[in-house]
């Protein structure tokens, strides 16, 4: 079967191994991702995957407030070693992503934390959607895990694109860092808390709030 661009490029984002090696490994399981994950880690080119079963106990609990105390994340970030968890490079990007998740929301850190039961729900959800549009019932299943894909991508951090760089979503900005800063480095965990959450008040745009606050 033939690859597709985006398949290449979540492989790519997921693991940081090369185009043509993703391409290769996709070819291989006939475009299934996560068997083409476990070809590359096998093969030792994932960047991330060679790093990914060192334990990573160190880091840092980061915290940013917004808008006067209006938004406020806590986000645990960990490496190998006290050493790498007290540079400027690794408290930057662990400030980056508290940040990001004030701005963008997330719910889960990655796809297999959302809960079968709401994965469910919103499978359902499209399908019927696709249905209503009218849309053949042999390529409704197609539609719906293309669908899922930008429902993991609304709120999965993993999966968002980047507030301060949209062309990387924050899977690539890892996998960036393990690869400069030489140790696996893993988001752990979140908290986000919005004043009034969950009361009816006015919408506001945080992103633009955030963003106008870090480019000042």
């Amino acid at each position: 079967m033939a690859v597709s661009a985006s398949a290449v490029k979540e492989l790519r984002e997921r693991t940081g191994a090369g185009m043509l090696d993703c391409k290769k490994a996709l070819d291989e399981t006939n475009g299934d991702i996560d068997k083409a994950i476990a070809v590359l880690r096998e093969k030792g080119l994932s960047a991330a995957a060679n790093k990914a079963g060192r334990a990573a106990t160190e880091g840092v609990v980061e915290s940013y407030i917004h808008g006067g105390g209006r938004i406020g994340v806590l986000v645990e970030i960990n490496c190998e070693t006290d050493f790498v968890g007290k540079t400027d490079q690794f408290k930057e990007f662990a400030r980056d992503i508290a940040m990001h998740i004030a701005a963008a929301n997330p719910k889960y850190v990655r796809r297999e934390e959302v809960p079968t039961e709401e994965l469910d729900k919103e499978k359902e959800i499209l399908k019927n959607q696709a249905l209503n549009e009218g849309k053949p019932e042999k390529i409704v299943e197609k539609m719906v895990e293309g669908r899922i894909n930008k429902y993991y991508e609304e709120y999965c951090l993993l999966e968002q694109s980047f507030i301060k760089d949209p062309d990387k979503t924050i899977n690539t900005l890892l996998n960036e860092k393990i690869s400069t800063i030489g140790e696996n480095i893993s988001i752990r965990r979140f908290a986000r808390f919005e004043l009034g959450e969950g009361l009816e008040k006015k919408q506001d745009n945080f992103v633009e709030e955030v963003m106008s606050q870090v480019n000042k």
